[in-house]
């Protein structure tokens, strides 16, 4: 049988159930829509299956912009500079742009937030620092010491998420508090810094970051403490801070806790959470989040299909969320409108052999995209001298013709 890949641009409500149907979307992008796009299969190896290659963006640590070489060359003789300590984990997309999280996990990274421009026929992409260097500096609590997560809001704000701890692989080193960074991507300026010290305890972790919306439009921040077992939540017009710690059966062990946020059309919002330790998924309406109201208001989702471990990706910015099982890469799409098992999990990337997805996301051109790398060998320092392999492709699924 012949084989061939689709598309999937941007899944708001729902989806068609046939086989290699493409997705509808109703989100705004000034990039234009695609429509739903076939393309033959690719003749590449079998760690470069997407065949669009004018859609598939690799990223590397040895591929950063500098205002200069001299500049460049005082960064790798002091040691600030070391190309294969550099790796993208999360992104988020706003038109042609995306702006990258490059936490400092070993020494060596020169800046932790940046920009990659997603231009058609530039493969290689250049990441530049965002929004300048001197935001960058590691040390100086003014700027930015190690970004975990990015999220873009409905507003063009950029929220990111700064631990505050650098050289976490290898000798981890608190520079400063944590805190979350605002910045107004239209004029690339600073909008807003929330410390997070009142709200953190000696145990937590940060993780991820979510950008929430009330119905009467005022901006909520949440973020995922997988070390304290709590979910932290800003009111960043009210100026008021919770932290809903989460029942003891959630977490078997406090290793990653994954969120992804989901929106229904009337505005209603849920978050979905999930230890990756975890048998099942758990989920609470953004309405209680916002007060602060944890008791009573989390529901046991369900359990995980096959009992497997699940990773959270993320969401469409609708009612779907993206998953996929530790240790494999193929990626499934479930319906949060509907009930959590196998059955209701759709297929819609195969995995390769060589990298795995961390995150899918909507955005640029319409469709649903996948930043995948070898992260597991990066934190085993397997990578060599190249550093991690990563790579922004759009979702593509494989059908039989």
């Amino acid at each position: 049988m012949a084989s061939i890949k689709m598309l999937l641009p941007i899944v708001l409500m729902s989806f068609i159930v046939s086989t290699c149907a493409a997705y509808s979307s109703s989100l705004s992008d000034n990039s234009g829509s695609s429509g739903n796009s076939i393309a033959g299969s690719s003749s590449g190896s079998k760690c470069d299956k997407n065949p669009l290659s004018e859609l598939t963006f690799q990223l590397s640590g040895s591929n950063l912009h500098w205002p200069c070489d001299s500049t460049k060359n005082i960064y790798v003789q002091s040691g600030r500079y070391v190309p294969r300590n550099v790796i993208v984990t999360r992104a988020q997309l706003q038109r042609d742009s995306a702006f990258v999280a490059l936490p400092r996990y070993k020494q060596g990274v020169p800046f932790t937030l940046g920009k990659v421009n997603l231009k058609k026929g530039e493969c290689l992409a250049k990441i530049a620092p965002y929004p300048c260097w001197a935001i960058q500096e590691e040390g100086n609590c003014q700027a930015l010491q190690s970004v975990v997560d990015v999220a873009i809001d409905q507003n063009g704000l950029l929220w990111a998420l700064d631990v505050g701890i650098v050289n976490t692989l290898e000798q981890p080193i608190r520079r400063c508090s944590p805190k979350i960074v605002a910045i107004n991507t239209a004029n690339n300026k600073v909008v807003k810094s929330i410390d997070l010290s009142d709200l953190v305890t000696s145990e937590s972790r940060l993780q991820f970051i979510v950008v929430d919306y009330s119905k009467d439009n005022k901006p909520f921040v949440y973020v995922a403490d997988a070390g304290a077992r709590s979910i932290l939540v800003y009111d960043i017009t009210g100026n008021k801070s919770y932290r809903i710690v989460l029942p003891r059966a959630t977490a078997p062990s406090n290793d990653v806790l994954y969120v992804a946020l989901t929106s229904k059309p009337d505005g209603t919002s849920t978050l979905f959470f999930s230890y990756l330790s975890s048998s099942r998924l758990y989920s609470i309406k953004g309405e209680y989040l916002r007060v602060g109201q944890g008791a009573g208001s989390i529901i046991d989702v369900g359990p995980k299909p096959y009992g497997k471990q699940a990773v959270l990706l993320g969401a469409d910015g609708g009612t779907s969320l993206f998953f996929r099982y530790k240790g494999e890469n193929d990626i499934y799409l479930w319906d949060s409108e509907t009930c959590f098992k196998a059955s209701n999990l759709q297929e819609v990337q195969r995995g390769g052999d060589c990298r795995l997805s961390t995150q899918v996301l909507p955005g640029h051109k319409r469709f649903m995209w996948a930043l995948e790398s070898n992260f597991h060998d990066f934190i085993s320092d397997r990578t060599g001298c190249n550093g991690a392999s990563i790579v922004l492709h759009p979702v593509v699924r494989e059908c039989d013709d």
